[in-house]
């Protein structure tokens, strides 16, 4: 009888509906999926409430990994930052603090990205332009000066020279006498993304897994609280990717690493826990927060199923998020504040872990100091003014949000066959598959910007005419390019060359070897062996990576 009511009233519902006046609009979601312009429990009819949705804090996680949710531990508020020289940023990294961050996240400038000390020629014109600008372990000791290792969680945003920023951030711990086991933060050290889409490579993918896989091998044994890898969707969702694109790429990362370790050999329950995760929080509100609770769902799945984790902590997907630089512009820029300010709630109503909320003048510049403390702000309004952390997933069980975590994650396994077909994430690289697929999925959305069949304020409509922007602007000074290669001259003098050498033919013969870098790099480190100079070192048994250009 109940179920004759439903169905009566669904068609009496579909009939008004069909009969009514509607607009032309075309409604899908950001990434172009259709929406149904009303969702009942006939969409969930095939899905089970404890297999599927669950409880907080219970596999499959798909409520959130924790039962508590921000009733137990708010997200840790991480604002990206870094610029000019380290003297620079240190200070921003105080100011932050100061106004209530409780973790940091370093951003570091282009040549350092990509294993050149700042008096390379490469270097020149760059150097702490977009970034902090890190040569040496001198550098790091004074990016961090005044900074308890053992009391703040750093994030350090680096992928093809993260093994030799970690080497120096351990350095720096030693000398303040912190033990490596009170370290807490992340590297992102994520090279597969960026073959994908970043495109800041050095050495080919196999010698930087090898890389990677030593790292999280010395992590696990000597660095336990900080996690050795942050696989990153969000470059990938930057560059074009849709929702469950980025989602499946992701994990497919993901999931290459933890394979890679436990072909070394490696416990997946002693090395996993410290797996973390990346993801952007872009414009469609619904569809991120699918996104994130279907994310939880098959990486649980996938870990106690596939490979074969016991621990339910090597079952938890534990994510940072971002919103969406992207999604900013440069026209009437103070819209973003208002953009970014959506994204962050889709974050959190998505269970993230930490979040970075963008600076309204970012699309600009690197932000001032009034931008980034807007964007700080933000995060604490919204942990504290808006209710989003009175109650555990308030919008699990929404008939829309369920059907939506539902069809991602059958997106996702599509997607996951595909890469499976090709020989895995690697192959998949080679073959451009990666690279192809976003750029469509960005062409695409391109030609519906251009035909208004999704708006951006201020940019396709409601634009003002001859606007004039009046907003400070960060301005990098030319002086510390400058400064950073006095800097390094002196700390090349002052040396003790014979060491510096000792320690570069280790490495080169370690890197001929199986032997585990880490060591190694960390003993170069502290002997003031320069970044650029431990990458021209392996270059030379690693390569240099070319990649396949696709069309």
């Amino acid at each position: 009888m109940e179920q004759e009511i439903f169905n009566k009233a669904k068609e009496e519902y579909k009939q008004n509906f069909d009969n009514a006046k509607k607009n032309d609009i075309k409604y899908t979601t950001v990434s172009g999926e259709p929406i149904n312009p009303l969702y009942t429990p006939d969409d969930l009819k095939d899905s089970e409430f404890i297999n599927d949705i669950g409880f907080p804090g219970q596999y499959p996680y798909t409520r959130g990994i924790h039962s508590t949710g921000y009733r137990g531990k708010l997200w840790t508020m991480r604002q990206f930052a870094g610029f000019g020289s380290p003297e620079d940023t240190n200070e921003r990294f105080k100011y932050l603090l100061a106004h209530g961050q409780t973790g940091l996240s370093v951003a570091f400038d282009l040549p350092t990205l990509m294993g050149y000390d700042s008096d390379h020629e490469m270097s020149i014109g760059e150097v702490g332009i977009c970034g902090v600008a890190i040569s040496s372990l001198e550098d790091m000791e004074i990016l961090f000066d005044g900074i308890p290792l053992d009391k703040v969680s750093n994030s350090m945003t680096i992928n093809s020279p993260a093994a030799m920023v970690y080497a120096f951030y351990l350095a720096v711990a030693k000398k303040q006498g912190v033990s490596f086991d009170n370290l807490r933060g992340t590297l992102q050290n994520d090279i597969l993304k960026e073959y994908i889409a970043q495109k800041e490579f050095i050495f080919p993918p196999h010698p930087s897994m090898r890389i990677i896989t030593d790292m999280i091998e010395y992590s696990m044994k000597e660095v336990p609280q900080f996690n050795p890898v942050s696989v990153s969707g969000y470059h990938i969702r930057e560059a074009g990717s849709t929702a469950a694109q980025e989602l499946a790429f992701t994990l497919a990362d993901g999931f290459a690493y933890i394979e890679a370790a436990i072909e070394r050999g490696l416990d997946v329950d002693e090395f996993a826990p410290r797996i973390s995760f990346f993801f952007n929080s872009h414009l469609d509100f619904f569809e991120e927060i699918a996104k994130f609770r279907a994310a939880r769902r098959i990486y649980a799945k996938r870990m106690k199923e596939k490979y074969g984790a016991k621990n339910p902590r090597s079952w938890w997907m534990r994510f940072h998020t971002q919103t969406a630089g992207c999604t900013l512009t440069a026209q009437q820029p103070e819209n973003n504040i208002v953009r970014t300010a959506f994204q962050a709630m889709a974050a959190a109503l998505g269970g993230t872990q930490s979040l970075h909320t963008n600076s309204m003048d970012e699309t600009l510049a690197l932000p001032s100091e009034k931008a980034v403390k807007i964007a700080l702000r933000t995060q604490q309004l919204l942990a504290h003014e808006t209710g989003v952390t009175n109650t555990v997933d308030p919008l699990g069980g929404s008939y829309f949000v369920e059907s939506l975590t539902n069809k991602m994650e059958e997106q996702a396994e599509k997607i996951f066959a595909e890469i499976d077909s090709l020989g895995g994430v690697i192959p998949a690289i080679d073959a451009g598959y990666f690279q192809k697929e976003i750029s469509d999925s960005a062409y695409r959305y391109q030609l519906e910007l251009d035909n208004k069949e999704k708006i951006v304020v201020g940019v396709n409509d409601f634009i003002e005419e001859n606007e004039k922007i009046d907003i400070p602007i960060l301005k990098v000074s030319k002086e510390v390019e400058v400064v950073q290669k006095e800097r390094l001259a002196k700390l090349k003098a002052k040396r003790n060359q014979q060491k510096v050498d000792e320690c570069l033919n280790e490495l080169d013969n370690a890197a001929r070897s199986n032997t585990n870098l880490m060591p190694i790099l960390i003993k170069a480190a502290e002997n003031y062996v320069t970044l650029g100079e431990m990458i021209e070192v392996l270059k030379v048994p690693f390569g240099i990576y070319e990649e396949t250009i696709v069309f």
